[in-house]
């Protein structure tokens, strides 16, 4: 948990929030109600989505443009379409999509589409490992692995002659066979 300038911020494990995307608090509502923000755990927040002083459960889905004012609460596996505006106070129920402006209830998810919500969020996770792995290498092992795939590249004869491709590797992409030491060849 984070304290933004008026309140808290609170963002569970797993959950992503794309590219310019605001998350801001509200100190209260007119009624006096303390307003954090609260994301939970394995929620997908598309690029440039604001949420304001709202509460989005677990595994929920809130799409790219979305607006989710003071008080809007977001159940699990319930889902915001891109572009909507989610008005004060308003309540997304667990397995329905809201959308428009102001938003309104379109349609139930189907099954495929809760499954999809929740691998959204594994994807992102996943990616972010990825991400990580490859900022982790030296400038030399990301040279030498470029080397690599320029070396062994799929290359299909048939097809190039078919286009009148002709390869050639310039000198310096030929590495020596035993550049990896653990792919030289066994002794039976």
């Amino acid at each position: 948990m984070c304290v933004g300038d008026v309140n808290s911020i609170s963002i569970g494990s797993g959950t992503n929030i794309q590219d310019n995307s605001l998350v801001h608090v509200a100190k209260s509502n007119l009624s006096g109600k303390v307003l954090p923000t609260i994301i939970g755990s394995n929620v997908t927040v598309g690029h440039s989505a604001v949420l304001h002083g709202c509460t989005v459960e677990d595994e929920a889905f809130v799409g790219m443009g979305a607006t989710l004012l003071d008080g809007v609460y977001v159940e699990k596996h319930a889902m915001v379409a891109a572009g909507a505006l989610v008005r004060q106070n308003t309540r997304i129920p667990c397995g329905e999509v809201w959308g428009g402006n102001p938003a309104k209830f379109l349609r139930k998810l189907t099954e495929e589409e809760m499954t999809f919500i929740s691998q959204s969020a594994l994807n992102y996770t996943n990616l972010a490992q990825v991400h990580a792995a490859e900022n982790a290498k030296s400038f030399d092992e990301i040279e030498l692995e470029t080397m690599l795939r320029k070396k062994f590249a799929r290359r299909d004869e048939e097809y190039d002659s078919m286009l009148g491709v002709v390869r050639e590797t310039p000198p310096e992409l030929i590495l020596p066979d035993n550049i990896i030491p653990d792919k030289a060849p066994k002794a039976a």
